[in-house]
């Protein structure tokens, strides 16, 4: 029996996750159709993409891109702008959207995917970060389903699938420990954009990258868990993991526990997500556990690496202070990769940008892209006196 092609929508087809997921795609090509692309706007990638793969949908989130896009794709079915991307959704009807958007720039058009009733692949962890109720709230009301391709977060899912929620103890969730895990604290201050772009194990994209460096990545998984498997921030134990080859693990009532384990590699996690829940066999290079040598734990440093702990900090209060965590973030490491900062100054901006931010209820998309903005506009105005 033939079975009918999966449908897919990639949102940032032309970044790490967004190349990675194509590669899935290519090496099923029974099995799945490239239906629709976005870029921010790297449109000459997107249309070497979309040429590769036969793909008439098209987007680009930035205005300044649209000209060339059109331009470029007159074939094509073309949106520019995050609400013409949602308008393109709509029209493709997809079985999957993919969400590699990076930044808060996805939320939008994941709130969109959801609402319209098809389920979602999130690979970008800032939705749930500073929006995780408003999402999870559009995919239960819809009844869709929310699916990790972030690594760590599908090593949850896995381990968890089956089995009743009553039955968890606590997920601990491993981190490489970045680029600079072996750094003492007076070092990290001489810290540069090359330096924290070189990952010790996984190749990401730039801003992921620092996000890994600083350990604030690991904070922001925190919130995917809480929010994709409604856990509270105690249940939630870190430990570093130098090799990435156990992606996380969940212990259960009776004290056992159970980890998923995998090369560092996304796509590993990323064909799970689109198979789900059947899984296809792979071509990727397989663990051999005696060729890894050994697999080493630690606790992590809350005090040379702060981000996790704002983190925390920021989850707990709730309210509106995720909101202002991400965008604070997103903008200091901005502001790093320009060199117009150092690297413990991110942090130390967004702790600040934490500090003078007056809660609010996040009841809308409109409220969250508000307090974002005024958060970005708090780190900005840090930079000329310090």
């Amino acid at each position: 029996m033939t079975t009918a092609r999966k449908r897919i929508f990639l949102l940032g087809s032309t970044g790490s996750i967004g190349r990675q997921t194509l590669d899935v795609i290519a090496s099923h090509p029974e099995r799945f159709e490239a239906v629709g692309m976005t870029a921010g706007s790297d449109v000459a990638s997107l249309i070497e993409q979309a040429q590769r793969f036969n793909c008439g949908v098209l987007g680009v989130g930035r205005q300044e891109a649209g000209d060339d896009l059109r331009a470029s794709a007159t074939a094509a079915t073309v949106g520019v702008g995050l609400d013409a991307i949602g308008d393109l959704i709509e029209q493709t009807q997809p079985d999957l959207v993919v969400g590699a958007i990076s930044g808060i720039a996805g939320l939008g058009p994941v709130l969109r995917s959801l609402s319209l009733g098809i389920d979602v692949a999130l690979a970008n962890k800032e939705p749930l970060v500073a929006a995780g109720e408003l999402v999870t709230t559009a995919a239960a009301r819809a009844g869709v389903r929310l699916l990790p391709i972030d690594s760590e977060i599908s090593a949850v899912f896995q381990c968890l699938e089956g089995r009743p929620p009553e039955h968890l103890h606590h997920v601990i969730l491993t981190a490489s420990g970045g680029a600079f895990r072996d750094y003492p604290k007076e070092q990290l201050a001489q810290v540069t954009p090359a330096m924290a772009l070189d990952h010790p194990t996984w190749n990401m994209g730039r801003k992921i990258t620092v996000d890994s460096a600083t350990l604030a990545n690991k904070g922001f998984e925190v919130f995917e868990l809480k929010w994709m498997f409604d856990l509270d921030f105690s249940q939630i134990e870190i430990l570093v993991h130098h090799q990435s080859i156990i992606h996380s693990m969940v212990e259960f009532i009776d004290g056992s526990t159970l980890a998923q384990l995998s090369l560092p590699d996304m796509r590993f996690a990323i064909q799970y997500a689109l198979t789900w829940p059947e899984r296809l066999p792979t071509s990727y290079p397989r663990l051999n556990l005696a060729d890894a040598g050994p697999l080493t734990f630690d606790t992590p440093d809350f005090d040379r690496f702060p981000s996790l702990r704002l983190a925390f900090d920021a989850g707990k209060a709730g309210r509106s202070y995720p909101v202002v965590l991400n965008a604070a973030n997103e903008r200091a490491v901005e502001l790093f990769l320009d060199e117009k900062i150092g690297f413990t100054q991110i942090p130390e901006f967004v702790e600040h940008a934490l500090e003078e931010h007056e809660p609010v209820d996040v009841k809308s998309l409109d409220v969250v892209m508000a307090v974002d903005a005024g958060a970005r506009q708090a780190v900005s105005r840090m930079v000329p006196r310090r």
